[in-house]
């Protein structure tokens, strides 16, 4: 038997398991290192398929390799399965509806994104028992993207050594390979203790926390004039230190991403971003002390991959979408602003070109697969597959999952990401990446030849960007549950 018609097969006599397998993980809807159902229902289908699993790569009780076969090439595919907090919607509703208020929702996909990851897993396993050819595919669940860096912790550990490629995909509204790398990130709480007093009575008594948390807001106000344009410094007040006026605040934090296209850029602002706290703590007389959360690395796009991924899009075709997917994504567009229709069809413009933009411009869907891009651009956002593709060579494509204009974590992707427009691109992408396995099984120099391309361009060895006596920040280890905390990347 042909071992791509295997592989292809194996997706199609599979749709309704795969999909039922994405809605049971979009109702877990679990954040970063709490996915343990998610990981485990994973986990069983794989074992069910022969996969041999082994559990805590990096130190996290949610992240697994599951492996078939035997010899080289050896090919990953990546897989992820955390919700973001507050993003609670009911599946396919076109109006906002929370299920249960602030609580997890799938904002960006990833219940489509590990169990297409896992279907092409399994087509792979199936090529391999047709082709008779040696091979090993490895299906890794990384949990804690959104929140975490688990891949970046799992790199750190050596759990991709040995790995030959890796690919994965996103869902997403457009369907291309993503060939533009992605801001490196650094992230720290920056918590300043004070003196309590009555703030009326003997406030000159009181160090207060708060000033200091402002003081530094408005000093990291004016470095942003002193770094890179390209680079990009938020926050969030993560304890103002209580709720009465009346009290000078003895303590307060805050919480800062730093991101910038190249780590060691994301470090310097890192370190700067430190004087003016400790300048913040000086002049208000408090102390403050600097917690290093998580570190992601700049993604470097395969462009060996790359291609591969572009003959195997364009082969397996664009999402199978119907008229019934067309009017539920025509319904969804409706609840978006031009505002966010236009920055969509901008993007398109620069990854797609202007001709497949202009067809997409009233499209409630995109049919299409754009050609592969051949600029260079740095996405705004930030990946802790940038790790993995700073010690793998990686490819990466995305699949309309959702209606042309849909931005990701928002309450409408959270919807689509449970309904048949969100699993018709799943299997989309689930086929691409399977017909990518088996030419990496077919021809080893494919491996050879992007890794000979991550050698030259990476321009020097991998450093981790987390210091080596920071470890995950587990629940429960004295650290806020994912939960309770939110993040926006």
């Amino acid at each position: 038997m042909d071992g791509r018609k295997a592989a292809l097969g194996a997706i199609e006599s599979r749709r309704d398991r795969l999909g039922g397998l994405a809605d049971r993980v979009w109702g877990f809807a679990e954040a970063g290192f709490e996915e343990r159902r998610s990981a485990a229902a994973l986990g069983e289908a794989l074992e069910a398929e022969g996969f041999e699993l082994s559990w805590g790569s990096g130190g996290i009780g949610t992240a697994f390799a599951a492996s078939w076969g035997s010899g080289g090439p050896v090919v990953a595919l990546l897989g992820e399965y955390d919700a973001l907090p507050g993003l609670s919607q009911a599946a396919a509703a076109c109006e906002k509806a929370e299920l249960a208020p602030g609580a997890n929702g799938h904002g960006c996909g990833h219940n489509l994104l590990g169990v297409g990851s896992l279907g092409a897993a399994i087509a792979a396993k199936e090529f391999l028992r047709a082709s008779g050819l040696p091979g090993t595919v490895r299906y890794y669940g990384c949990p804690g993207e959104e929140r975490g860096s688990g891949k970046t912790f799992m790199v750190r550990a050596g759990a991709f050594e040995g790995v030959d490629l890796a690919l994965t995909w996103h869902p997403g509204d457009l369907n291309c390979v993503l060939q533009a790398r992605t801001l490196a990130n650094l992230s720290a709480y920056f918590r300043f203790s004070g003196r309590a007093a009555h703030a009326a009575a003997s406030p000159h008594l009181g160090r207060s926390a708060l000033d200091a948390v402002e003081l530094m807001n408005v000093g990291t106000n004016f470095l942003r004039e002193h770094v890179i344009p390209e680079a990009r410094i938020h926050y969030a007040v993560t304890d103002p230190g209580g709720r009465a006026p009346n009290v000078v605040q003895d303590r307060a934090e805050s919480f800062y991403f730093c991101r910038a296209p190249r780590v060691a850029q994301a470090r310097e602002i890192y370190e700067r971003l430190g004087d003016v706290a400790r300048g913040a703590a000086l002049m208000t007389g408090t102390s403050c002390e600097i917690r290093f959360s998580e570190g992601l690395s700049d993604y470097l796009p395969s462009r060996t991959l790359g291609a591969l991924l572009q003959r195997c899009l364009e082969e397996a075709g664009p999402p199978a979408f119907g008229a019934a997917e067309r009017e539920l994504a025509s319904r969804f567009r409706a609840t978006l602003s031009e505002a966010e229709i236009a920055a969509s069809l901008a993007q398109a413009r620069l990854f797609l070109g202007a001709e497949a933009a202009k067809r997409l411009a009233s499209a409630p869907l995109a049919e299409l697969v754009g050609p592969l891009f051949a600029g260079d651009a740095c996405l705004p956002g930030s990946t802790d597959v940038g790790d993995v593709s700073q010690v793998v060579p990686t490819g990466q494509l995305i699949c309309a999952c959702a209606a042309l204009g849909t931005a990701p974590h928002t309450w409408q992707f959270t919807a689509q990401a449970a309904s048949p427009i969100g699993r018709a691109g799943m299997l989309a992408a689930a086929r691409a990446l399977a017909l990518a396995c088996a030419e990496a099984f077919l021809d080893p120099g494919i491996a050879v030849q992007a890794k000979a391309e991550l050698l030259e361009r990476r321009g020097g060895a991998y450093a981790c960007p987390i210091p080596d006596e920071v470890g995950p920040a587990m629940p429960g280890a004295g650290q806020r549950t994912e939960s309770e905390r939110s993040r926006d990347r």
